[in-house]
């Protein structure tokens, strides 16, 4: 009897203090809602620095007019339509009165990020406007968020002034959003671009950027390849600046594309008809450089 009494006691006590106690526990202790969550709200009033929205708590949340996204001369009501419901991230838990605060802008920040790791882990190129300029590179925006190319991965380094307000294509070299790192590079997005139009076995045309003893580099907009001296003809080449100019207009054939090594070897000597045609009717060998490569190919293939 004793026992049973007991436990009868025990139980109307821990019914007591849940009956007592649990509104108030929850009060206190509401997992709800924690920083950093995203949750849907319906605007419900506006103050005079911000609105309140229902999120389903005990107190209605505030997200103050810095944390809205304004763009160009919309105002609060419009970015914040009242009734309309809306996404916004938790930016500081619930105070002593139950109130969480909101944000629109950390919000569209964590999703800016989230779409440009995607695009960095797909290998995905991007436009970029410039806005500014520093010692280092220059900066623009991407998504919302402040982007930076450096001085090195940029094509025009001697005038970063002129990019200013120019839209350039750029892909990622670090995308780091614990520390607000966003660091890109026009010249690999230049590089990559013209890699895909380059195969082995074609024509191209591009300028002749540097002649050095052992060949000359030939531009393509944005990725440079060799004419190394043994390749330019049949005979024996005394003096490349005999034949070749800084800034001329050349076409030469795809040898080989080495990506491992990174990589492209180019030759006119397959453009010959004989050894050191080039050096008689060097005019005359680029006129017809497609069909001579054509002829060169269809021989080939023939043979095989």
């Amino acid at each position: 009897q004793t026992l049973m009494s007991s436990k009868s006691t025990s139980s109307k006590a821990g019914q007591s203090f849940s009956m007592d106690d649990f509104a108030s526990a929850l009060d206190k202790y509401d997992f709800q809602f924690e920083k950093g969550q995203v949750v849907r709200g319906k605007v419900c009033e506006y103050d005079n620095s911000g609105a309140y929205v229902d999120i389903g708590g005990k107190s209605l949340a505030f997200v103050s007019e810095k944390e809205v996204i304004l763009r160009g001369d919309q105002t609060l009501e419009e970015a914040l339509p009242l009734q309309e419901e809306l996404e916004f991230m938790i930016v500081r838990g619930q105070d002593e009165d139950g109130q969480v605060t909101l944000s629109r802008r950390q919000l569209e920040i964590k999703e800016a990020w989230n779409n440009i790791a995607a695009m960095s882990e797909a290998g995905t190129s991007v436009q970029i406007r410039i806005s500014g300029v520093n010692k280092g590179g220059v900066t623009g925006d991407i998504e919302g968020l402040r982007g930076f190319i450096p001085r090195s991965h940029l094509q025009n380094q001697d005038d970063m002034e002129s990019l200013i307000g120019q839209l350039l294509t750029a892909t990622f070299l670090e995308v780091n959003p614990d520390e607000k790192k966003l660091v890109l590079s026009q010249r690999n997005a230049m590089r990559a671009s013209a890699m895909s139009r380059i195969a082995q076995g074609t024509l191209m045309e591009g300028r002749v950027s540097s002649i050095k003893p052992y060949g000359v580099f030939v531009d393509f907009g944005g990725v440079s390849g060799l004419l190394h001296i043994r390749e330019v003809s049949g005979v024996q080449i005394e003096s490349l600046t005999k034949i070749f100019a800084i800034g001329q207009s050349i076409k030469v054939a795809i040898a080989e594309i080495d990506e491992y090594r990174n990589r492209i070897s180019l030759s006119t000597r397959v453009l010959e008809t004989y050894p050191g045609e080039i050096l008689e009717k060097f005019d005359e060998v680029m006129e017809n450089a497609e069909s001579r490569l054509e002829a060169v190919l269809a021989a080939e293939n023939s043979q095989s």
